[in-house]
């Protein structure tokens, strides 16, 4: 079962999808959702989605995971699940310049919007279910990593926005943030099959050094 989110940076692959290379007999399962390990671990009320192109190998990850804190709820898209909790990073450093930067939830609000029709499009034309934006994986995961301090891509978009530059906070963060090395495998897929996505070439941009955070 793949819990990563992101992609790889050669290729643009989901994770299942290379780790299926290194195991070609395995069923395999990917599970994702808005999953903030720190109010995961406290037994905060959860809930995710497990995906795989194999029903009972979903089911079985969600009577293993499933607990009276931790709801797991089953899909059969797993490219989606896995393109959404990696593309929502990439918006949610945004999210976080928009709040480091002093904006408001006007303008977080409107930006999210147009950040899940972004990764909804591309998505879309990599082969995953629209619906599948609009769940757990999705908008779900979205809000929660956009919206909390607990999030490592929130937190280096808000010391970007507060006028660091992003070595300055990865640095501060001292943790991976997915979303910087996702900018750009998302740039790479986008142009592969004709997608445009404004928004997440902006960020791109700001990341490095290319355009001034306003």
């Amino acid at each position: 079962c793949v819990a990563s989110k992101g992609l790889d940076p050669e290729t643009g692959r989901v994770l299942s999808e290379v780790v299926q290379d290194s195991y070609p007999d395995k069923t395999l399962a990917a599970l994702s959702g808005p999953n903030l390990a720190v109010e995961l671990a406290r037994g905060i009320p959860t809930a995710a989605v497990c995906a795989s192109n194999n029903e009972e190998a979903a089911l079985l990850v969600r009577s293993a995971f499933s607990c009276s804190s931790y709801r797991v709820y089953i899909s059969d898209d797993m490219k989606g699940v896995e393109l959404a909790g990696a593309l929502k990073n990439v918006i949610a450093i945004g999210a976080g310049m928009s709040d480091g930067m002093g904006f408001g939830d006007n303008t977080k609000g409107a930006f999210l919007a147009r950040g899940l029709s972004e990764m909804t499009k591309l998505g879309v034309a990599l082969g995953a279910k629209m619906e599948t934006f609009l769940g757990l994986a999705g908008v779900g995961d979205l809000f929660a990593t956009a919206a909390s301090t607990l999030s490592r891509n929130y937190r280096v978009g808000y010391a970007i926005g507060q006028g660091q530059s992003l070595q300055q906070a990865v640095d501060s963060l001292g943790q991976v943030a997915e979303g910087v090395p996702t900018s750009d495998v998302v740039l790479m897929l986008a142009s592969k099959v004709g997608v445009e996505v404004p928004l997440m070439e902006t960020l791109h941009s700001v990341m490095h050094g290319k355009m001034g955070v306003k």
